[in-house]
């Protein structure tokens, strides 16, 4: 009985050590989910950042031409924001792929802030789509370019490569505000 009753008490010293060891150990901080936005969090955004020129995209990990053009657009935004570029992005991916979003995350660590859709039934996430641009269903990659004073003045839907941002952006960083001559593709 007293074997068992030491055993148990050294066993216990152990663990109480490696517990201590441990927890005083410095600890990585993981990295945080981007915040989740509704329409009302959105236009929020939008508002928050007037003043300077405005570059949002919503990207997905499931999307290979935004898998492409997120490390570019990285690039950009460490080159553009000290010329007064704002660039923010906006993950449309379901909750079950969270884990992808955070790997892909983890390996392009992103210099711009990151959001995550809402994601609801179809016809909230239409009505999402809707109240940033009416004739947008969805399309990924999606761009969305805001003059300094907040106003909608150009979006790309689909890819776009290096030359077609870079122009737009020194169009935007240029632009008085009501010029509009951002591109309107789709």
């Amino acid at each position: 009985m007293r074997i068992r009753i030491g055993v148990a008490a050294l066993l216990l010293g152990v663990v109480a050590a490696v517990g201590v060891s441990v927890a005083g150990a410095p600890q990585t901080q993981a990295l945080h989910d981007p915040q989740i936005i509704d329409v009302q969090g959105y236009q929020e955004l939008v508002r928050q950042n007037r003043g300077k020129p405005l570059l949002i995209n919503f990207w997905a990990t499931w999307c290979e031409p935004c898998r492409d053009e997120y490390p570019m657009l990285n690039e950009l935004a460490k080159e553009y924001a000290p010329k007064g570029l704002r660039v923010v992005g906006v993950n449309s991916d379901q909750d079950g792929d969270l884990i992808l979003m955070r790997r892909f995350m983890a390996r392009y660590k992103p210099v711009f802030p990151n959001y995550r859709k809402k994601l609801g039934k179809p016809e909230e996430e239409a009505g999402f789509n809707q109240a940033v641009l009416p004739d947008w269903r969805g399309e990924l990659p999606a761009t969305f370019l805001y003059d300094k004073d907040g106003r909608l003045i150009g979006h790309f839907f689909g890819a776009r490569n290096r030359e077609t941002y870079e122009a737009t952006i020194r169009k935007l960083l240029g632009s008085d505000g009501g010029s509009g001559d951002a591109p309107q593709t789709k």
